[in-house]
């Protein structure tokens, strides 16, 4: 019951910030060239902040131990996705086939996934979920980018390796990894005092991420014919793909090995989250079919609050 009401909460927060922005779209506070820049300036600033925010983290082994787990699962899972749907999806290479296949593959397991987590592990479970979030951050930036961007982007592998995302993450880990010995250096008090307003003001910036994509993605929607595209099969086909085949796969294979029970269930619930609100953002910088990203984004948030406990408690099984 627990459980339900976590996931109901944070849904009907993400709805509450998507109908904000649904409203500014229909009374024109947010055209559609603001929506856009708006979105860029997400994915370019704010997203990398709370990347780097999310390591900075008390040092622990045990947590190290936990976390190499999370990311070396989060990378096989997301292989495996990216090859189930390059199988499904080999005859679609339309717009609308790219974003069924982004919206399969990667979930909204930040926001989703951080609150449910800490509700059900605490911080510790929190601080797992950060493996599986990083690499859905490299694999949105790499694959995710290559996938919406088209051939073109096959030619500059090296911009989007160098992208605020990965730099963001790449800094964030190495921070976590040196702050024992950071810790045993005698700091003056003013330069203490000036790396704590830093960040500071960074996990300011960083708690703007949901507010400002739920925002973008409810402009969008504004300006959609829902009717057009709710009744799209392609809809309901990524939807099952997100919030059933990818958790239930992912139990499949994994419940044999011999991790910590806590690892498993945060890698598990992050994999069963809804479609990510990155999914609409990308649809809006590259031109490909927003508004269909727009409703896949909301139809699998509402459904969640359905499958996303049922797919936690088959994980306990």
């Amino acid at each position: 019951m627990e459980l339900s009401l976590i996931c109901v909460k944070q849904i009907a927060v993400m709805f509450i910030l998507v109908t904000l922005g649904f409203f500014c779209g229909k009374k024109k506070l947010i055209n559609k060239e603001t929506n856009s820049k708006l979105s860029s300036f997400v994915l370019e600033v704010v997203n990398p902040v709370l990347i780097f925010m999310s390591y900075q983290q008390e040092f622990n082994t045990q947590l190290l131990f936990g976390l190499g787990i999370s990311v070396g699962f989060g990378f096989v899972s997301y292989v495996i996705m990216i090859f189930l749907v390059m199988i499904l999806y080999r005859k679609n290479h339309t717009d609308e086939g790219r974003v069924e296949q982004f919206a399969a593959v990667y979930s909204n397991c930040a926001f989703m996934g951080i609150p449910l987590i800490n509700g059900l592990f605490g911080a510790e479970g929190v601080f797992y979920l950060t493996g599986y979030v990083t690499v859905f951050n490299i694999m949105v930036w790499t694959h995710g980018v290559i996938s919406f961007g088209g051939k073109e982007q096959k030619t500059s592998l090296k911009k989007v390796l160098t992208s605020p995302a990965i730099i963001a993450t790449a800094l964030g880990l190495v921070t976590f990894l040196i702050r024992p010995a950071l810790s045993e250096i005698p700091f003056p008090a003013f330069v203490k005092e000036t790396v704590g307003v830093v960040l500071s003001a960074a996990d300011y910036v960083g708690s703007m991420n949901t507010p400002l994509a739920m925002l973008c993605a409810g402009v969008t929607i504004s300006e959609t014919v829902i009717g057009e595209h709710i009744r799209n099969v392609g809809v309901y086909r990524a939807a099952a793909l997100r919030l059933i085949v990818c958790p239930v796969l992912f139990w499949l294979i994994f419940r044999w090995f011999p991790i910590p029970h806590t690892v498993f269930m945060v890698v598990m619930a992050a994999a069963g989250c809804p479609a990510a609100a990155t999914g609409t953002m990308f649809a809006i910088r590259y031109k490909k079919c927003p508004e269909m990203a727009a409703v896949i984004f909301a139809v699998t948030t509402l459904l969640s609050a359905a499958t996303l406990p049922m797919m936690v408690m088959l994980g306990s099984v």
